[in-house]
């Protein structure tokens, strides 16, 4: 972290927004820019502030405490450009202050000029106009974030801070629609709350937008879904731990985790259907995180902010990884029309830093909060690594699945089968499998499991297919299926019918099968004899 230095005696942030204050494992303190929500359809920004940092004027030429755009544009590899696309940012209540303190953070680090003069910044309510909602400070810390993230990121991106009336859903979700009819393509949410069972109405209503990149932050209090970063429509974005190293990148990233009660939030949604791009295994409904982004207030970003601060101070939570993903993306360009921008990072999985260690709980099933090679539920499948994780389209042929080829099988009907078949995806990326040709009595699971008991006899040419959901691939092989003496539909014990898998059968009836006698136990059509657990309808009678 670059180190500067402040003024003596700066005022600590404001009562009524230093909730939830606490002190992590390094010994620094924050406190929450909002109060938690206390009624359903209450949201609450999700800022955190440093309270042990001092605020106050720059004494020149120092720069502020905490990472600023010098120091994300090297951690996560970006480009200039942005020029002409806008950022939205979707926040509650008035920052008066805002213009001014970016312009303050913007002239500090050496920016262009983003003013309302020059058509580079705008600020509307939720209905498009200029009368703002009352003002709050809690809020005016998550929106001096937000801009400045977005200034540090793509300078050259025009921001548009919409400002909700209040913190509820309804509201929030308004201004949301609000920032898309206004033409902005990448849309930053950095506020959440627990899930309920209105979130599936709100998803339809407020962030189904084609086209549009949303982001919104998973949440600040370790593992458990949380809405509106559990929309199906969104990219829900994790947080990380941000140090320099000596390695190649010059950087480290960890799972962020300050203590049991805060750190980057990751959840198997209760309500939300999985996007059909989404596979990991684990979660039947919609999984948070997708991609992540440092929001470790230890590895904080700078922030100025005057309404309800005295100045420079060091900010995290997810409410940081938000803004900067959405730049990020800025930076990358708007999405196809009618496209589900939410997909792309699904489409490029091998264009991330892949952040491999560090949790933030305990869980059930390990990578809901666990880090691992490839996708995970705290940081998804990693933080930017410039601007191609964000690119429209496919992957272009570069993703490839390859089915490991069994080789020629042999079987006998009546005699069990278990084959596992395995495959690979060149991105890491879960497999799906299908399979055409099985010899009769055969099935394949969607991890590839075949299994049944042959009832005919023959030779079938099996194809086997695994796909990834953006790429696929196959493999084929023969399986040869024999009676072995006469059983499964041939003869083999004179006087007696061979069994039949399509015949109906009673108690008493006796058949042919694998040159034994078997007798009937009860009402069956396709028990095959001799299968396990066949006692219940067959008892052999001996070989013929």
């Amino acid at each position: 972290m670059i180190s500067g230095a402040f003024a003596a005696g700066a005022a600590a942030l404001p009562a009524q927004a230093a909730t939830g204050t606490g002190t992590g494992s390094s010994g620094i303190t924050v406190a929450r820019a909002c109060a938690a929500p206390t009624r359903p359809g209450e949201l609450a920004c999700l800022a955190l502030k440093r309270t042990d940092v001092h605020e106050g004027a720059l004494i020149s030429p120092a720069l502020p405490s905490g990472y600023g755009p010098s120091d994300l544009a090297s951690a996560y590899n970006l480009p200039s450009g942005g020029s002409g696309q806008t950022v939205a940012i979707v926040d509650a209540q008035d920052d008066p202050n805002a213009e001014s303190d970016l312009a303050t953070y913007r002239s500090t680090y050496g920016l262009p000029a983003c003013t309302t003069a020059n058509g580079c910044f705008r600020k509307i309510n939720q209905n498009g106009g200029t009368s703002y909602p009352s003002p709050d400070s809690g809020w005016a810390g998550e929106i001096s974030l937000d801009v400045d993230m977005v200034s540090a990121v793509c300078p050259n991106c025009h921001i548009l801070l919409v400002e909700a009336t209040s913190a509820s859903d309804a509201n929030l979700g308004t201004a949301v629609n609000q920032a898309v009819a206004q033409g902005a393509k990448f849309v930053s949410n950095s506020y959440g709350g627990n899930e309920d069972s209105s979130v599936a109405s709100s998803d339809a209503a407020y962030f189904n937008h084609p086209g549009v990149a949303i982001t919104v932050s998973t949440g600040d209090s370790n593992t458990g879904a949380e809405y509106p970063a559990t929309s199906q429509y969104v990219t829900a974005v994790g947080g990380t731990s941000l140090t320099r190293s000596s390695s190649a990148r010059g950087w480290n990233e960890t799972v962020w985790r300050t203590n049991s009660t805060e750190g980057g939030g990751s959840g198997c949604s209760a309500y939300i259907t999985k996007p059909s791009w989404q596979h990991d295994t684990g979660c039947s409904r919609r999984m948070e995180a997708d991609v992540a982004a440092v929001a470790d207030p230890a590895t904080g970003v700078s922030v100025y902010q005057t309404y309800g601060g005295s100045g420079w101070a060091v900010y995290g939570g997810t409410s940081a990884a938000s803004p900067i993903v959405a730049s990020v993306w800025a930076l990358a360009g708007a999405p196809n029309a009618g496209d589900r921008a939410a997909q792309y990072p699904y489409n490029h999985t091998g264009s991330f830093n892949d952040v491999t260690s560090g949790s933030n709980g305990s869980c059930s099933v390990s990578y809901f909060c666990n880090a691992g090679p490839g996708y995970d539920g705290p940081t998804g499948w990693g933080s930017p690594n410039g601007t191609s994780g964000f690119g429209s389209g496919s992957t272009g042929g570069s993703e490839t699945v390859t089915v490991t080829n069994p080789g020629s099988r042999t079987g006998t009907v009546g005699t069990a089968v278990s084959l596992q078949i395995s495959g690979t995806d060149s991105a890491s990326k879960p497999l799906t499998y299908s399979a055409t040709g099985l010899p009769a009595g055969l099935a394949i699971s969607s991890s590839g499991l075949i299994t049944g008991t042959p009832s005919a006899a023959g030779t079938s040419t099996v194809t086997v297919s695994a796909s990834s959901g953006t790429a696929s691939g196959s493999t084929a092989f023969s399986w040869t299926i024999s009676s072995s003496g006469g059983g499964g539909g041939g003869t083999g014990c004179a006087g007696l019918s061979a069994w039949s898998a399509t015949s109906s059968y009673v108690p008493g009836d006796r058949v042919s099968y694998n040159s034994h006698q078997w007798l009937s136990a009860w009402y069956s059509t396709g028990a095959t004899p001799g299968a396990p657990a066949s006692w219940a309808v067959w008892t052999d009678q001996g070989a013929c």
